[in-house]
């Protein structure tokens, strides 16, 4: 049994932004609760309250070393696993043509990222970060095409998908760290030099540039950057 810890970053349409990220950290379910207590003992070792909420917009000069030390702790673990699907340019999206909305969209790429980390050999459950208080009946469709996908038709293999709160669950919030360091790299940012440390960590410990689609094989930080169709 695994469990996945899924967020996104700049995922609105209208956000300014011009790239977009979803981000996934699986683990075996029945470490969840010991990798959690060792996050937030880390916390401790650092001095830093129990509801400290670990998140890339809080990374700042004076905490970056206790932001590298998670980075690292999610490095050696062997039992860690990240993926995640980059948008480079939302510019180029083009719902109209395609019949659909940026919502709709925005539930496919949850399954392009999600489908490359399930083995039906496994089992999972599947956290999402809550997007807002309409997205129940979305994530109930990306659930039920999942299980389509992989004529999971009993529910045995994916067994569930679930909105959780991300201050309550550390490694949704380990999630959300990777994930936007990722993601400020291909938002060609670079006014922050703890954030740059912690891009640069992360490149370092995986021996990628973070820039390219990875192997499907790569099983420690895997990366699928996603293009737009172009549309005449």
């Amino acid at each position: 049994m695994y469990s996945i810890y899924c967020d996104e970053s700049c995922h609105l349409i209208n956000d300014h932004q011009q790239s977009m990220m979803l981000g996934s950290i699986w683990c075996p379910t029945d470490q969840v609760r010991e990798f959690n207590k060792q996050i937030r003992d880390l916390q401790k070792s650092f001095h830093l309250k129990n509801d400290f909420e670990i998140k890339w917009t809080k990374v700042s000069p004076g905490r970056v070393d206790f932001y590298l030390a998670v980075i690292d702790f999610f490095f050696d673990c062997p039992h860690l696993h990240f993926r995640g699907l980059v948008i480079p340019d939302k510019s180029k999206l083009k719902h109209d043509y395609f019949k659909q909305d940026h919502d709709t969209w925005y539930y496919k790429m949850y399954y392009e990222m999600l489908k490359a980390v399930i083995d039906t050999d496994q089992q999972y459950r599947i956290y999402l970060d809550i997007k807002d208080t309409n997205s129940s009946t979305k994530v109930a469709e990306l659930h039920e095409v999942l299980c389509n996908k992989f004529h999971d038709f009993d529910g045995r293999v994916i067994q569930r998908i679930q909105q959780i709160r991300s201050h309550e669950v550390a490694l949704l919030q380990l999630t959300d760290l990777i994930m936007g360091a990722i993601n400020y790299l291909h938002r060609n940012l670079s006014s922050s030099p703890a954030k740059l440390a912690l891009v640069s960590r992360i490149q370092q410990r995986s021996g990628l540039s973070l820039q390219a689609t990875t192997s499907l094989l790569e099983s420690k930080v895997n990366l699928l950057i996603w293009q737009a169709s172009e549309v005449i």
